[in-house]
């Protein structure tokens, strides 16, 4: 298993989890370390199993096989002890919709014996921005106020470890960099965190991150060590009819793949040169250009897919 070795302490240890749900494999012996005061990174699509994932860890649900401990605590045998000790924040918004915002964090402070006051530094640049709000219903707050409200009930309680379960989906691109802005505090303030994202662009801001897929991690590394192990030489391609060309591209050996990115196409040939040179001639405009965290998650994507198959 990768480390990082800036990291000291593990403090979150899963090993072979397994959850399955009638014939759907939700996690495939999934196996991974979060190191102390690390940010850490789940990166898939919808249906990748990262929520699973995330409800085992926060004892929310029990795995089928596999063991996994979370601050030292396993989270079966010790889930009383282990909610003590972390936040969570799930994808959907589960606050109390009809109590004001202060009431919705005074109520959460109240369940792990503590107060607003006692840990207000921990949440201040947070809760900050909607503090001026604090007598309004939860309900009637927009996507970003609801956010840090979330975020803020999940620190009151000064927690070991911050669970966030895909917390900018659905939020303004501003709101999304503040969130983002604020982690990096929190990581800071010595707050381990792992984050779910859909977002592949969000992944370059976490410390490592686990690239995950129908259930299982393809890959687990730093941002630029992924970017990095990209075997192949990407190009981007433009002409004036993308879409025949990436049929075409599509159907021809010498490609090993092709995806609409944006306004153009990023490929990978089987090193012929003869037939990006016939590209050339029939005025498709391309030149090599540095893989993204996304181009890296669908090759691996395919090879894995591959594999299966062959």
């Amino acid at each position: 298993m990768e480390t990082n070795n800036n990291y000291a302490l593990s403090i979150v240890h899963c090993q072979l989890l397994n959850k399955n749900y009638g014939e759907i494999k939700a996690l495939k012996n999934i196996s991974f370390d979060v190191s102390k005061g690390e940010l850490f990174g789940l990166i898939g699509p919808d249906g990748s199993g990262k929520t699973t994932l995330f409800r085992i860890l926060t004892s929310l649900i029990l795995a089928d096989s596999g063991t996994a401990t979370v601050d030292g605590l396993d989270v079966v045998k010790n889930y009383k002890k282990l909610r003590e000790r972390i936040g969570y924040m799930p994808g959907r918004f589960s606050l109390y919709s009809d109590l004001t915002v202060e009431e919705n964090l005074t109520f959460f402070a109240t369940i792990f014996n503590t107060s607003i006051q006692e840990n207000y530094h921990l949440i201040k640049d947070i809760y900050q921005h909607i503090e001026p709000f604090k007598n309004r219903r939860a309900g009637k707050l927009s996507g970003g106020m609801k956010q840090k409200l979330a975020l803020s009930c999940a620190l009151i309680h000064k927690p070991a470890i911050l669970f966030l379960d895909e917390p900018t989906t659905g939020v303004d691109p501003v709101s999304r960099k503040e969130f983002w802005e604020m982690l990096k505090k929190l990581k800071d303030e010595g707050i381990t965190i792992i984050v779910s994202t859909p977002y592949m662009d969000e992944a370059k801001l976490c410390n490592r991150i686990a690239l995950m897929q129908h259930g299982e991690i393809l890959s687990i590394e730093t941002p630029e060590k992924i970017v990095e192990q990209f075997p192949k030489k990407l190009y981007q391609l433009e002409s004036n009819n993308n879409f025949g060309l990436l049929e075409k591209l599509r159907q021809a050996p010498q490609v090993e793949s092709a995806f609409m990115f944006g306004e153009y196409l990023h490929v990978v040939f089987n090193d012929d040169t003869a037939f990006r040179r016939k590209l050339d001639m029939q005025s498709v405009v391309f030149k090599e250009i540095p893989p993204s965290i996304e181009d890296c998650f669908i090759y691996l994507m395919n090879q894995h897919s591959n594999d299966e198959q062959g």
